[in-house]
């Protein structure tokens, strides 16, 4: 790959004529714009913080005068720096914020130009490069952008676009060690709302509708939009892919309030966080965690994004090198999944200066008390807990930074945003509040919560109340207001923070010849929190294997995260009373295979043991583990032993000896 050049630089002056927000002028003395009172580390510091309304907090109303926002605090201040990959993390190209303001300007020009308005969808399948920072949010200045995971196969990248109607393609173009071209040119013929493409790193070839997206922007202007565009809070700015393959993928459109709001919650917990501090940013720039917690919130307040690679954490080099890259750049603050905290403990180099971290953000995916307090007490920082998804543009609860933090729960509601636990009925209507450590389905309502599914079906008992949010998780809310995730009512498979819909594994697995039946359900993992299973039923007769069930998914299966991890056979699924799948059941059967085979290391200091998963009206699932003590073996060694296998799993256990 090659960089592209260096950007075209913008005029201080025409920049500071452009910026017309008014809180600018306060913003020496209210870091970053945003006022924050003092410290919110409790739910009354919230409930005090929310007594003046969340409009008069905001910097900005749209994401694009959010940007300008950011950059006038110092427009030759850095904004955004990127480097190619983790082995050669000294080498970075980097733009101050008048240089990416420029070029968020050129971009949108440019798409203006191609005929995107403000109800056109711009779609991008690209790594994390500046250019994507670029198109992300001039996209959002001229039209509407839908960010896809290029990693995906080409099936699935066209449904997404033909039900997002989109108008422009931008595209990584063909380099080494990247199919996106190859993709692009399979799916382009079967686009219909399709007008241009641009290749991002490629050359134009206008005759064929592929603009290279280099050669092009360099003609627009950068001082300004050229529209002349007024951007209205509720007009849509972005749409995410959430789930769904084939047919009618969950596409969730957001307003630039929903973005802008979601910015304004967030700040005031994270009072350590100025103007000038380094946002180490490895999570993809598909997914709302890397274009919110490490995009628009670090640009909204001045500070500066690291942009580590364009394989973020998937390239080693980052991950080998990641203590020398926070020492190099003093990095203040990164954001991962628990897969990715796991593989930095095994590699941080213990020489290198890592005290500028000031703390990180994990979520996506349950995290282990045991990685927590490792990983806390190796490198001194401290993790922020919390729950957040797409539907609500990207947060919602997180343990308070400066406040009690409770291991192993999601922390205090963001300021702002209502979350309660809700009792339902079978349809999904409210029935009641539930009551304190009652397990329930976790709402949530505020204005970061996005305004429904493109796809109307989707729509259908998502809203249990009017304007409250269906999770799909359940959880209890105990008497300090924390909130604890005890399983999902929705069935999703999360796998390194990677939501998977079962649909995907257990439509193809139910249309193999001589199965009758098939589930996919997460089994625990102590690296990606969890990893698909199949159970599969046999019609009468029929004679296959767990080995020819895998081989026949991975070839059907266009998401690679979604591949099943094994497959098992048995002679009847369990079933409810009225002849549903009973998918707790094999919830459970999945944990107790995985626990049974991690205690097998203690076998010579038991003369028995057992494992039963099932039902806790607190925990949700409890593993209930019964063992015989050998005669001479110390029980505090034992359980000592056992907190250390199973500590990396998130199902809660009870140890009884006899």
């Amino acid at each position: 790959m090659q960089l592209l050049n260096g950007p075209c630089p913008l005029a201080v002056e025409s920049l500071c004529q452009v910026v017309k927000i008014e809180s600018v002028a306060k913003a020496s003395s209210v870091s970053g714009g945003i006022k924050v009172d003092k410290k919110i580390v409790t739910l009354a510091d919230i409930e005090r913080y929310e007594q003046i309304p969340i409009e008069e907090r905001l910097v900005a109303h749209n994401t694009y005068d959010m940007i300008q926002h950011g950059a006038s605090l110092d427009p030759q201040a850095p904004a955004l720096s990127f480097f190619m990959a983790g082995a050669s993390y000294k080498e970075a190209t980097s733009y101050s914020y008048a240089e990416f303001l420029g070029e968020v300007n050129r971009t949108a020009n440019m798409l203006n130009d191609l005929g995107v308005g403000p109800t056109d969808v711009v779609s991008y399948l690209l790594p994390n490069l500046p250019q994507t920072h670029f198109v992300l949010w001039g996209g959002q200045a001229a039209g509407i952008v839908n960010p896809i995971n290029p990693l995906l196969d080409a099936e699935i990248i066209q449904e997404i676009c033909v039900h997002a109607k989109t108008k422009v393609l931008v595209a990584l173009g063909s380099v080494p060690g990247s199919d996106i071209w190859e993709k692009v040119t399979q799916i382009r013929d079967q686009l219909p709302e399709l007008q241009a493409i641009i290749r991002v790193m490629g050359a134009s070839d206008e005759a064929a509708g592929i603009y290279g997206y280099e050669q092009t922007v360099s003609r627009y202007n950068a001082d300004k939009l050229d529209s002349g565009r007024q951007i209205r809070a509720n007009e849509i700015a972005s749409i995410y892919h959430t789930g769904g393959t084939t047919g009618t993928p969950k596409l969730a459109p957001h307003t630039h309030f929903n973005e802008v709001a979601m910015v304004a919650m967030v700040r005031p917990t994270w009072t350590k966080l100025q103007p000038g501090d380094t946002f180490m940013c490895g999570l993809p720039l598909f997914h709302v965690n890397g274009t919110v917690v490490t995009g628009s919130l670090p640009l909204s307040v001045g500070a500066h994004i690291l942009l580590m690679g364009t394989k973020g954490y998937r390239d080693p080099g980052v991950i080998e090198n990641f203590a020398q890259i926070v020492e190099h750049y003093r990095g203040v603050f990164f954001s991962a999944v628990p897969t990715v905290l796991s593989m930095l403990l095994g590699a941080l180099d213990k020489s290198a200066d890592i005290s500028s971290l000031k703390f990180l953000l994990c979520g996506a995916a349950p995290l282990s008390p045991q990685l927590c307090e490792k990983f806390e007490a190796r490198t001194g920082m401290k993790i922020a807990e919390g729950f957040g998804q797409t539907e609500g543009t990207c947060g919602s609860i997180i343990n308070p930074i400066e406040g009690l933090c409770k291991v192993g729960s999601i922390g205090l509601r963001l300021p702002y945003q209502q979350a309660k636990i809700f009792i339902l009925d079978q349809d999904g209507r409210y029935v009641r509040d539930a009551d304190v450590d009652e397990i329930g389905t976790l709402c949530i309502k505020g204005p970061n919560v996005f305004p429904g599914y493109l796809e109307e079906r989707h729509n259908r008992n998502v809203w249990p109340k009017q304007d409250w949010l269906n999770t799909g998780d359940m959880g209890r809310q105990d008497e300090d207001g924390y909130f604890w995730l005890t399983g999902r009512s929705k069935e999703l498979i999360v796998r390194g923070g990677h939501n998977i819909d079962p649909a995907i594994i257990e439509g193809p697995a139910a249309a193999m010849e001589g199965i009758e039946l098939a589930a996919a359900v997460g089994q625990p993992d102590a690296h990606a929190g969890e990893v698909p299973v199949v159970f599969v039923q046999l019609r009468e007769g029929a004679q296959i294997t767990p080995e020819e069930v895998l081989d026949y998914l991975t070839k059907r299966i266009g998401e690679r995260a979604a591949i099943p991890k094994d497959a098992f056979i048995m002679k009847q699924l369990p079933l409810t009373a009225v002849g549903k799948l009973f998918k707790p059941k094999l919830c459970w059967l999945a944990i107790e295979r995985v626990y049974c085979e991690v205690l097998q290391s203690i076998a010579s200091m038991v003369d028995s043991l057992s494992v039963s998963v099932g039902e806790h009206p607190v925990h949700g699932t409890l593993a209930s583990i019964t063992a015989k003590l050998s005669a001479g073996q110390d029980e505090a060694e034992l359980r000592q032993q056992v907190e250390e296998l199973l500590g990396p799993y998130m199902t809660r256990y009870d140890l009884q000896l006899r």
